[in-house]
């Protein structure tokens, strides 16, 4: 029989954590927006048309399910979600795992985001102690058999963290809607840190991933957001979606009639219903052909909006409000 342990692996046991004080942030609390900010204009009547659709479906008791990257909350959004999520107008979000990174440097400490070029000169990148905390709520998690999300979202409402009024971590714990988080092993900070526990990473963010494919098993009638993200959430979707129509089919159901929405800085050119040829790098762009056409094309809808998040957020979560003001 061969050996089991062939390669020489990483010592950890060998890694210096450094405390978060000791870091400079590119993001802090005073970066976020309010909700009621001044905006910068931005025009896209397919704004209006997305918001109808989100408050139509909540009316009717859709779902409406947010999947988003990082950068939404790096782009100081945190509010805005939060306060949808209390109106009752979201109904679960999905993040990678650098959403519940900065969620919780957020509620802790007030602020978030190092920079990579120079903390990385000397090793000092995502090696910070109290975000290494993090692995312990997940091993906890694995242990409960919690979602990565809930998991970490309770640790904040009943941990020391006094910001916690602005996590959308600990909001979804606190409103009981679904917060899942989908990692990829080596993707995060947090993976670094010498207690981190892969089995336990992967337990409880798979935990997450079926609670999201259940959401995903409503969504017919609802709507689809995926904000800023280029692979997870589209890949996950996905998955999700091709489990919830195999259930449903042996049930006599459809899951074709619904919203989807991309939300990211790609021209995509007139056309965002047609799927590009392979000769083309916009075949290779996952939100296009799996979001707006392949998942959509039986009975959907999709829209594209182009623009930073900073911008377009503010401006569908106006819209939205306002529409709901409107049908009152």
């Amino acid at each position: 029989m061969p050996e089991r342990q062939r390669y020489p692996q990483f010592d950890r046991s060998r890694m210096r954590s450094r405390p978060l004080a000791e870091r400079e942030h590119d993001l802090t609390l005073d970066s976020l927006l309010r909700l009621d900010d001044p905006l910068p204009p931005y025009d896209d009547p397919d704004l209006a048309a997305i918001a109808q659709r989100i408050v139509a479906a909540r009316r009717e008791g859709h779902p409406v399910i947010l999947m988003m990257g990082a950068h939404v909350i790096r782009s100081g959004l945190s509010r805005q979600i939060i306060d949808l999520m209390e109106r009752g107008l979201i109904t679960h979000v999905a993040g990678n795992g650098a959403c519940a990174i900065h969620d919780w440097e957020l509620a802790l400490i007030g602020a978030t985001t190092e920079s990579v070029a120079r903390y990385i000169r000397d090793g000092a990148f995502g090696n910070w102690a109290e975000t290494g905390r993090i692995n312990d709520v997940i091993s906890q998690a694995a242990q409960c058999e919690l979602g990565l999300g809930e998991a970490v979202g309770e640790a904040i409402t009943k941990g020391a963290f006094p910001h916690q009024e602005i996590s959308i971590l600990a909001a979804g714990y606190r409103l009981r809607v679904p917060v899942t988080i989908h990692v990829g092993i080596g993707y995060d900070i947090i993976h670094q840190h010498p207690n981190c526990d892969g089995a336990a990473l992967g337990a409880a963010s798979y935990r997450d991933f079926l609670i999201f494919a259940e959401a995903v098993n409503h969504l017919e009638g609802g709507v689809f957001l995926n904000y800023g993200t280029a692979i997870m959430g589209p890949e996950v979707y996905l998955k999700a979606l091709s489990m919830a129509r195999n259930v449903a089919t042996q049930e006599g159901r459809e899951i074709r009639h619904f919203t989807t929405a991309v939300f990211d800085l790609h021209d995509l050119g007139v056309d965002i219903h047609q799927e590009r040829p392979k000769s083309d790098a916009l075949y290779y762009y996952r939100p296009f052909k799996t979001i707006l056409v392949r998942t959509v094309q039986d009975g959907g809808e999709s829209f594209y909006v182009r623009g930073p998040h900073r911008v377009t957020f503010p401006h569908l979560y106006r819209e939205i409000v306002s529409t709901l003001a409107v049908q009152r």
